[in-house]
C-alpha cells in the first residue's frame, strides 16, 4: 500500500497520542503507591480503582495505537543527524514498551500478592493464576519503577518536541498538534 505524503499525524493519531498521554499522567497522580498495607487499605480504595481501571486503558488504547501506527499516514521525519533520528526512535519505542508493560506488571503483580485487580463501578477481576507473593512484590516494585521511568521519558519527549518547535524551528511538535491549536507552523530562514 502507497501511502501519499502528509503534513502532520492524522486526526485519529493526535487523539489516541494525546489521550494516552492524559490517561497516564491522571493515573500516576491517582496511584496509590507505597507498600501493599497502604495501597490495599480501604482509604485508597477509589484511588485504586481509578488507578487499575486507567491502567488497563492505557494498555487498550497503546494496542489500538499501535494497530493504527501500522496502517496510518505519517508525516516524513524533518533532516536531522542518524544520531537524533536513532534517539528519536528509541524513545518512541521505549514509550510503547513502557505503555504496555506497566499494565501488565500491575495486573501480574497484583495476581501473584493474592489482590484481584480492581476497577471503578465495583468490578473485580480474580487473580488467573496461583499467589507467589514474593515476585508479586518485586512486580510492585518494578511497577513503581516503570511508572517514574514512564513519567521522566514523556517529559524528555515533550521537552524535545519544544526543542525542534523553538531552536531547531522545524514542524515536529506541529505535526501532533490539531490544526486549531494555536501553534503556527515553525518558520525557517530560506
Amino acid at each position: 500500500m502507497v501511502k501519499s505524503p502528509v503534513d502532520r499525524y492524522g486526526s485519529i493519531s493526535q487523539l489516541l497520542h494525546w489521550c494516552t498521554a492524559i490517561v497516564v499522567l491522571i493515573a500516576f497522580l491517582y496511584g496509590p503507591g507505597g507498600p501493599e498495607q497502604r495501597v490495599y487499605s480501604a482509604v485508597h480504595e477509589f484511588d485504586r480503582r481509578l488507578h487499575e481501571t486507567l491502567g488497563l486503558c492505557v494498555f487498550a488504547l497503546t494496542v489500538i495505537r499501535l494497530l493504527w501506527k501500522a496502517v496510518a499516514a505519517h508525516p516524513e521525519e524533518p533532516p536531522a543527524s542518524p544520531l537524533m533520528i536513532l534517539m528519536s526512535r528509541l524513545v518512541q519505542w521505549a514509550l510503547y514498551l513502557l505503555l504496555l508493560a506497566l499494565p501488565l506488571t500491575a495486573i501480574a503483580g497484583a495476581w501473584l500478592e493474592g489482590h484481584p485487580l480492581t476497577l471503578l463501578g465495583g468490578a473485580d477481576v480474580q487473580p488467573w493464576f496461583g499467589a507467589s507473593h514474593g515476585a508479586g512484590f518485586i512486580l510492585a516494585i518494578l511497577h513503581s519503577w516503570l511508572g517514574d521511568t514512564i513519567m521522566w521519558l514523556a517529559g524528555l519527549h515533550a521537552l524535545a518536541a519544544l526543542f525542534h518547535h523553538i531552536v531547531l524551528k522545524d514542524d515536529v511538535l506541529v505535526t501532533m498538534l490539531p490544526r486549531w491549536f494555536p501553534v503556527g507552523r515553525a518558520k525557517t530562514d530560506q
